[in-house]
């Protein structure tokens, strides 16, 4: 059976490692889906959520998700400095069909630099559209800029992406550990590759938090876990 887009990636981050000869489906149409020098096991699988439109339609969550995060993370601190200190979180919170970035752009400046002008400012919720709402709250620390983003919550996926990314990596895990189970014996290593399509392999700020405390929670008896930005199979982050 060919490889498919996913296992694709795969190899060609497994190749890169030089650890010795990569073969594709090493004991046929069983686990594991690739092994390294004969000796280790790899299975692979892509990380990802969906949403249905009405019209049947399907896109991957992190077709929205993700660029919006960027945009707002990019775009945040373009509004001014902390103004003596003062510095406010930003959290998304959005739900699917969503206006374009060049029509949302204009309207979440006006709001949130109005928001910059009251004399006294609190917590607060801003309706920028009735599928995005920005949730204000004060920083305890100086980041630099006026506004920066806190959160991100995508009511299509019911939660957090990093608790998304949480929460179907244990779900890769325990599918992929019960199918592994019959076979486990005939390698020493096993490891498990995902092309993260929730969170892109986590950026550089993200990593030392998931690292800390999102994994010690999970549970698993694999050797590595290794999240792989789809677009880059350069960009990695073994978990």
């Amino acid at each position: 059976m060919p490889m498919d887009d996913t296992e694709r990636l795969a190899d060609q981050y497994l190749r890169s490692l030089n650890l010795g000869a990569v073969v594709y489906e090493p004991d046929g149409n069983i686990p594991p889906d690739f092994c390294i020098d004969g000796r280790i096991a790899v299975e692979v699988r892509r990380l990802n959520q969906n949403y249905e439109y009405s019209d049947g339609s399907r896109e991957g969550l992190e077709q929205l998700a993700i660029p919006l995060w960027k945009r707002f993370k990019s775009f945040l601190p373009s509004l001014g400095s902390s103004l003596n200190g003062e510095c406010w979180y930003v959290g998304l919170d959005f739900r699917r069909p969503l206006k374009k970035w060049k029509v949302l752009r204009p309207l979440v400046e006006s709001n949130l630099r109005a928001f910059m002008a009251l004399p006294e400012r609190s917590q607060m919720t801003l309706q920028v559209t009735p599928n995005l709402s920005l949730d204000l709250f004060r920083s305890g620390k100086d980041h630099g800029s006026f506004f920066v983003l806190g959160a991100s919550s995508d009511d299509d996926s019911g939660g957090f992406v990093m608790g998304e990314l949480e929460r179907n990596l244990r779900l890769c895990i325990s599918v992929k550990e019960q199918k592994i189970e019959a076979y486990r014996s005939r390698y020493l290593d096993w490891w498990l590759v995902l092309a993260d399509h929730i969170d892109y392999s986590i950026d550089e700020v993200d990593r030392p938090i998931f690292r800390s405390e999102v994994m010690p929670q999970i549970s698993h008896r694999f050797s590595k876990i290794v999240l792989i930005d789809p677009r880059n199979h350069r960009n990695t982050f073994e978990i």
